[in-house]
């Protein structure tokens, strides 16, 4: 049986987009600092043990695609520095590092468990990501959701 997503292309898909800025495994690293708190260059460097020129060129390609913004500080007595802030845009990002985290967690921790958990602030029970349908119901199993063409699709020319 030939699969319907053949007729369609993929030429301008979003995940692909996506992943031209995500797809590289230092940008994760660097963006679950952020989101642990964790916002000026040398914590980071020390921290992930990223080499400086890689986390140099994942930092400005985050601020170049406007997830983070750098805002300056001043240590007494020192130079002017800049740290990394989520923009609107970076903390949309959230939903996808949490997602992340719980594949993880359930398949690549160790045995004494993860490293890092997420709690809700308000009542400290653990976060995870669900899929819920525009109409509100949950999707209890991945196997229930269908891709289908979008609005941007394009009709296969070949």
């Amino acid at each position: 049986m030939r699969p319907a997503a053949l007729d369609w292309s993929v030429d301008n898909c979003t995940i692909a987009r996506a992943m031209e800025i995500l797809g590289e495994r230092w940008t994760l690293v660097v963006l679950r600092e952020v989101f642990t708190g964790v916002r000026r260059f040398d914590d980071m460097r020390v921290r992930t043990g990223i080499p400086r020129q890689v986390l140099t060129n994942r930092l400005a390609g985050l601020v170049e695609e406007g997830v983070l913004a750098r805002e300056p500080y001043r240590e007494p007595g020192s130079r002017v520095r800049h740290e990394y802030r989520l923009t609107e845009k970076g903390l949309d990002l959230w939903p996808v590092l949490v997602a992340v985290l719980g594949w993880g967690d359930r398949y690549l921790a160790d045995p004494e468990g993860p490293p890092l958990t997420v709690a809700h602030r308000d009542c400290d029970a653990p976060v995870r990501v669900e899929l819920r349908c525009a109409d509100g119901h949950d999707v209890e199993r991945t196997r229930d959701v269908v891709p289908r063409p979008g609005p941007g699709a394009r009709r296969r020319t070949s």
